[in-house]
């Protein structure tokens, strides 16, 4: 498989600032399962013990808000200054309420994003113990739709994707629903991408997949190497570059088109026809929270594709952006521009190149 010099080329500054400067000017639609992101901060130092049950009644003394699943992308692309149209739905709950709010107030059209009396607002209730200053996550709670999604409602989330994609640069799809069809991205939802993707060529498709990224079709797939393992029926991770080249090759052959796969502090994996690729992580230092650095890598680097970044600089902005989300604590994060070039500086002097590391040809 040969490699075009395109994606051979170095992200320089100059080329980084190019690509950063014209996020502003492109308009993503995000599709998927939008969920509200619940923290409830639980002080060890108040706990009580219950009188009526005698175990550990945790006192909550702060809580947070934030959009979740497809939400965590939605607001990455805001702080990179991207205009973002949304397509899902929540139900009409409080929750709904404070999802919906939190997605309006960064600027988001949420004209397309549903409101269905009969389904919950999906929630990642997550409790964080603080303890000695320092906030830890323990067990999670959630709130999913367990039932299949009704074809009127499939029709109604079809026709949104319909009326947004004239406008948009790329449609990104987020799938986080385990359960088959009770989520926003159905098998009906999924053929009707694919054949959009079809007639809108010009259009960067990409999509990501907790449990069902072997049915993406005629789309970039994006996921983690775990993912990428289940989706082929693969027992067992290795870190290993022969093991993730196979992985990523095998995937790219069943779709016909490009692959991504993060590997945490491995970097980033991608095959396209021009060849396959080792993106470097950057490395930081100090704790970290890797919730929403995949989100940030989705984000980042579909923005950078859209604005014409070969996948290897689109791959290399992602490394970056996800370097600064991992930083934030007990959140999924964001990550503005200024940082992102910031975060270059920091570890690359002008003279420096941020090269890809070429896997097999």
């Amino acid at each position: 498989m040969g490699k075009s010099k395109d994606e051979h080329s170095y992200l320089t500054e100059r080329r980084l600032l190019e690509i950063l400067e014209k996020f502003p000017h492109i308009q993503i639609a995000v599709v998927g399962d939008f969920f509200l992101d619940y923290y409830l901060v639980l002080d060890k130092a108040l706990s009580e013990i219950s009188l009526e049950t005698n175990l550990e009644a945790f006192q909550v003394v702060k809580t947070r808000k934030n959009p979740g699943a497809a939400g965590s992308v939605t607001s990455i692309l805001r702080s990179l200054d991207v205009q973002v149209s949304t397509v899902g739905f929540t139900g009409s709950d409080g929750n709904g309420f404070d999802l919906r709010s939190g997605l309006a107030c960064s600027g988001v059209n949420i004209d397309h994003l549903l409101i269905f009396n009969d389904r919950f607002t999906s929630i990642y209730m997550k409790p964080m113990l603080l303890d000695n200053g320092v906030e830890r996550e323990i067990s999670r709670m959630d709130i999913k739709n367990r039932e299949p999604l009704d074809p009127e409602k499939e029709f109604m989330l079809i026709e949104g994707i319909r009326k947004v994609i004239p406008d948009v640069h790329a449609v990104i799809l987020i799938d986080q629903v385990e359960e088959r069809n009770c989520g926003v991205i159905t098998d009906k939802v999924l053929k009707e991408v694919a054949s959009l993707a079809d007639t809108y060529t010009q259009k960067i498709f990409i999509g990501d997949s907790r449990f069902h990224i072997r049915d993406f079709t005629n789309i970039i797939v994006k996921c983690n190497i775990k993912e990428a393992s289940q989706a082929l029926n693969i027992k067992g991770i290795q870190k290993d570059r022969t093991f993730t080249e196979k992985i990523g090759t095998e995937l790219f052959n069943r779709n016909g088109k490009p692959v991504i796969i993060t590997e945490g502090d491995e970097g980033i994996f991608v095959i396209s026809h021009a060849g396959g690729f080792q993106i470097p992580a950057i490395k930081v230092k100090g704790p970290i929270d890797i919730v929403g650095a995949g989100d940030g890598v989705m984000a980042s680097m579909s923005a950078a594709l859209c604005v014409g970044a070969s996948f290897t600089e689109a791959a290399s902005i992602g490394a970056l952006t996800a370097s600064i989300i991992i930083q934030q604590i007990g959140t999924t994060g964001i990550a503005t521009r200024k940082e992102v070039l910031a975060r270059y500086r920091e570890y690359f002097s002008n003279e420096f190149l941020v090269s890809c590391l070429p896997c097999f040809g």
